[in-house]
């Protein structure tokens, strides 16, 4: 599946923010709380309502982010730290 298929944006739900499956949960906070250190076992143990798919939903959606945020860039050096 897609993350299209998870991944909702509201515009009158968390400031239009990406969130997942039409609820107030959005993608930033899935990735908060890996970049915390949680494990996927400890997100969802704390936010039943997640499972194992929107998680993965989220990261993917970061990546593709990202991936069309440094494509849209001028043709200039790049390096991991200097975006």
């Amino acid at each position: 599946m897609s993350y299209h298929d998870i991944i909702t944006i509201e515009p009158d739900k968390r400031g239009g923010k990406p969130c997942i499956r039409r609820m107030r949960i959005t993608v930033y906070d899935v990735l908060g709380w890996l970049a915390a250190g949680m494990s996927h076992g400890e997100i969802l143990d704390d936010f039943p309502e997640l499972t194992e798919e929107d998680i993965r939903a989220s990261l993917e959606f970061a990546a593709d982010r990202e991936h069309r945020l440094v494509a849209s860039l001028p043709n200039v050096t790049r390096t991991a730290g200097g975006i």
